[in-house]
């Protein structure tokens, strides 16, 4: 595993021992109502657009791209909503990726799209920490723990999204009871990006979902930099797309926002 990664895990076990023994989850589920990210798609797609995961991201590995406080954060999920996104996601990591649990609070108040929680959740505590809508489990870290992690994300209420990489985790991700599950473009061991990696597992969870009369939300992540790109992933086979760096990188967040929702006709 890339060297930043390993870096990122250590890093999380130290915030996670910080936590103490119990985090108080008490109040967290008082008037929280989960939003429904699976409609949200369905009725992005029924409108001809193409269903966008905007992602609020202060950094990648290796790369700053603005520091973001919980009131810029706010304003940028308001462009990325007005623009025509289905979810925002937020980075909560702290030191490689410069997130917050304040900036996902802090854009959850805002806007009235479902949330995505991008953190490297490897212990059960982290799941008490703060409200969202979704939550992302990594299939190549948690390994065969996932599936616990699944049971226990839609026990406290997230839309659990598992995120793979290659066909093993897919084999992985598709023993559990996640509906979502996304295509990471990017290899943890190596971070070199290749959207061929859509290409390659899409196809195999529309087949398995043939087979065994499930369906399964495919949400293509990383790398798409351009309209092309997003075409290709939706051709081949993904229900939608989160994109960070691309809008992070724009000087109007709220017109790549929206370049990309409107890239492509359903087929």
């Amino acid at each position: 595993m890339h060297a930043s990664i390993l870096h990122i895990l250590n890093t999380t076990k130290t915030r996670i021992q910080a936590l103490g023994p119990q985090t108080c989850r008490e109040g967290l589920d008082m008037g929280f109502e989960k939003r429904d990210f699976i409609s949200a798609v369905a009725d992005a797609k029924a409108d001809g657009k193409v269903p966008v995961i905007a992602e609020v991201k202060p950094a990648s590995p290796g790369r700053a791209f603005r520091d973001i406080l919980p009131g810029t954060a706010a304003e940028l999920a308001w462009e990325m909503e007005e623009a025509g996104a289905v979810a925002v996601s937020v980075l909560t990591e702290p030191l490689v990726f410069r997130g917050s649990l304040e900036n996902l609070d802090s854009v959850r108040n805002t806007v009235c799209l479902p949330v995505l929680r991008k953190d490297f959740i490897i212990d059960r505590k982290q799941l008490d920490e703060v409200q969202s809508d979704l939550v992302l489990l990594i299939a190549g870290i948690l390994g065969e723990e996932l599936g616990v992690f699944v049971e226990l994300a839609i026990e406290k209420g997230f839309e659990p999204l598992v995120e793979v990489h290659n066909k093993q985790e897919l084999d992985l991700a598709l023993k559990t009871a996640a509906r979502v599950i996304g295509i990471n473009n990017r290899d943890l061991e190596t971070l070199k990006i290749d959207l061929g990696t859509t290409e390659e597992l899409a196809p195999i969870i529309r087949e398995c979902d043939l087979d065994h009369g499930t369906r399964h939300l495919i949400i293509s992540e990383s790398g798409m930099n351009s309209v092309l790109d997003v075409r290709r992933v939706i051709q081949a086979g993904a229900d939608a797309v989160l994109i960070g760096s691309a809008l992070m990188e724009s000087n109007s967040v709220f017109d790549k926002t929206k370049e990309f929702v409107q890239s492509a006709g359903w087929r």
